[in-house]
């Protein structure tokens, strides 16, 4: 593994205002894990975008090397040709295509200008056996779980006979379960020789498969870490990344917890698309001022489902049930009627359905309470600039101004937008489903913050997240999910992730 495969030198990239990458180096190993961390905005993705002809050759300076021969990628093709294959975070497949053709997509097998699909599905069903996945080849995307999507888009990349394979985040959506699958996976395309470099802000997880890690901060270069050669722990790595310590990743909390402010009572709901399937069963959850409560469960307990479905019932068919806010019972049939009511979601999703990335930090700011910055169904633009230049200060959006569209922000200042909007809207209760997903470990501590602070104001917190450690740290008491029902209720002092695991496992064998 001494021979370097990859070779980027003082790699510069400058957008309109902004230097993204400065001077930054890179070497890889063949027939290596190579990790890239860095908090969001430190130029993770934007360095593998170069080296993949995204950002083509002559809009960057520097060299990159492969093969020890200077190459100058002017597409993406230009890459792939010689197997350097990107999978980015938002997966690039077509949900009503099978497997099969999204496999091929672009790259057909075909014989005088006619797909050779029997030759096609034949191939697609031996990629599939390499990567583990037992789905027939003709199998629709939208059919399967996003643990085996990803799955399918590292099949694609070996239909191209990959020789370094770039992984943006790829776990970053996947339960504990698939996660392991994927990179115990890595560790065995590493043993057959495969080049990886993978960027994720999963410091477990970089620990368990990287053989070396290269550590970026504000654009430029801060260290390679050998971990053969190191000890490499996850707050070294914290340290690189941040440029300071953080002997505690969960601030202090000291809050007075007050009286009941969300009550959910025998919530049922039957499935959104198999509409006789009834999926939440007799779910209840309170909810009290001043207090962070979380929901734990594995991928497809329920805990999304039933945070939508509270929430003006954007999700499920056939709901009833009780919400009650400060004791008062509500109607939240409606998304509008929920936020009347005082209940505010912040989404999985922030990209798709949290923001509008081509609109500016102010109009997303204003958009769920127009009202309060409108006059005779008028925007006011002072309101609206007032309004967004607060909650820029207050919630410590890093940009340039209220007018910068939010596309263009790390993932943590987009979701800090997020947060914004919905404080606009003054909720009683705030519904924050995995809110630091995709954002880095000094993000998290702000958002963290956020919370904490949201708490102090009076505020009831419903915390949704796939990483136990985030609701050990963050939550004063959680409900853990299984199979659409409640089945344990633990407090802060009864709570670990083996209560949790232990929970979950019981119930599952009552059934």
């Amino acid at each position: 593994m001494d021979k370097i495969i990859l070779e980027m030198r003082g790699i510069t990239k400058t957008f309109p205002g902004v230097k993204a990458l400065d001077n930054v180096n890179l070497k890889v190993r063949e027939g290596e894990i190579h990790a890239l961390v860095g908090e969001n905005g430190a130029g993770k993705s934007t360095l593998m975008k170069v080296l993949s002809g995204v950002y083509p050759a002559g809009t960057y300076d520097g060299d990159i090397y492969f093969d020890g021969v200077v190459r100058r990628f002017s597409t993406i093709a230009d890459s792939e040709d010689l197997g350097i294959i990107i999978i980015h975070q938002e997966l690039a497949l077509v949900p009503l295509l099978s497997i099969a053709e999204n496999i091929f997509l672009g790259n057909e097998i075909a014989r005088n200008g006619v797909i050779d699909w029997p030759q096609t599905f034949a191939r697609t069903q031996e990629l599939l056996t390499k990567v583990g996945l037992k789905e027939p080849a003709t199998t629709l995307i939208t059919d399967i779980g996003v643990g085996k999507q990803q799955l399918v888009e590292i099949a694609k990349a070996l239909s191209k006979k990959v020789r370094l394979l770039i992984l943006d985040e790829p776990t970053a959506s996947l339960n504990e379960k698939d996660s392991d699958a994927l990179l115990n996976l890595l560790i065995e395309f590493r043993k057959q020789g495969m080049t990886s470099i993978i960027i994720s802000h999963k410091l477990n997880e970089i620990r368990k498969v990287a053989d070396q890690i290269t550590i970026l901060r504000d654009g430029g270069t801060v260290e390679t870490l050998d971990c053969h050669t190191t000890e490499v722990s996850e707050d070294r790595i914290i340290k690189g990344m941040v440029g300071r310590d953080m002997e505690d990743r969960y601030p202090p909390r000291d809050v007075p917890i007050g009286d009941t402010v969300l009550e959910v009572n025998n919530w049922n709901v039957f499935h959104q698309n198999h509409r006789d399937r009834q999926f939440l069963h007799d779910v209840n959850i309170t909810v009290r001022a001043g207090e962070v409560v979380g929901i734990a469960g594995l991928m497809g307990a329920g805990r999304t489902e039933t945070a939508m479905s509270i929430f003006g019932r954007s999700w499920g068919h056939k709901i009833t049930g009780e919400v009650k806010v400060r004791g008062k019972t509500v109607d939240v049939s409606t998304i509008p009627k929920a936020i009347d009511a005082g209940l505010a979601y912040v989404t999985e999703d922030r990209k798709h359905l949290g923001l509008v990335l081509i609109n500016s930090i102010m109009h997303n700011t204003t958009l769920s309470n127009l009202d309060d910055v409108s006059r005779s169904g008028v925007i006011d633009d002072h309101a609206e600039m007032r309004v967004s230049t607060d909650f820029r200060k207050r919630l410590r959006i890093r940009s340039h101004s209220i007018y910068q569209e939010t596309v263009n922000l790390s993932g943590g200042n987009q979701q800090k937008v997020v947060l914004s909007k919905w404080l606009f809207t003054n909720p009683e209760v705030l519904i924050l489903d995995e809110p630091t997903r995709g954002i880095d470990v000094g993000a998290k501590y702000e958002i963290y913050s956020i919370i904490n602070e949201l708490a102090a104001d009076g505020k009831g917190i419903l915390m949704i997240s796939s990483e136990m450690p985030e609701l050990l740290g963050t939550c004063d008491r959680i409900y853990v999910m299984n199979e659409g029902r409640i089945v344990a209720e633990l407090s802060k002092a009864e709570a670990s992730q083996e209560s949790i695991m232990r929970a979950i496992m019981r119930s599952g064998e009552k059934k």
